[in-house]
């Protein structure tokens, strides 16, 4: 009985290794070929490709005829409004979290709404990878009196 347990146990301890070793040869394999992904979302999303973001952030809406770097900036650094938030360095998840509600009509603004409408679920992770992987020059109010 006791060898059977052991047995199991080995076997289990195989099979997760195994699986960890899969993991670490993709992620290995994927650095090599120069993909930078980053993590799957709080939201459910799925991983978020940076370059794939860096051009759809360029990219002009069909319906719109507006890109996010026309609103918020080269990288989303340089906003053309003081009321449009700094993209660059914001958390990917709060990124993805805002365009999902703009494009579910949780959350309702004249311009983004109609442009996050035709947006995946690939392409929000996508621009939340982009814009969290820019340097960006936010501040939060630690310190602030």
């Amino acid at each position: 009985m006791t060898k059977k347990i052991l047995a199991i146990a080995l076997l289990t301890a195989a099979v997760a290794l195994a699986g960890c070793s899969k993991s670490e040869e993709a992620a290995e394999g994927a650095a090599e070929a120069g993909e930078h992904e980053a993590r799957s979302s709080s939201a459910g999303l799925p991983a978020g490709n940076i370059a794939a973001g860096e051009t759809l952030a360029s990219t002009k809406n069909a319906k719109t005829g507006q890109a996010c770097v026309d609103c918020h900036g080269a990288e989303g650094n340089a906003p053309i409004d003081a009321s449009y938030p700094k993209l660059a360095g914001q958390y990917g998840d709060y990124i993805a979290h805002s365009l999902q509600g703009y494009r579910d009509g949780k959350r309702e603004h004249a311009l983004m709404s109609s442009q996050a409408a035709g947006l995946t679920d690939q392409q929000i992770s996508d621009l939340g990878a982009y814009f969290s992987s820019r340097t960006g020059n936010l501040r939060d109010l630690h310190g602030v009196q």
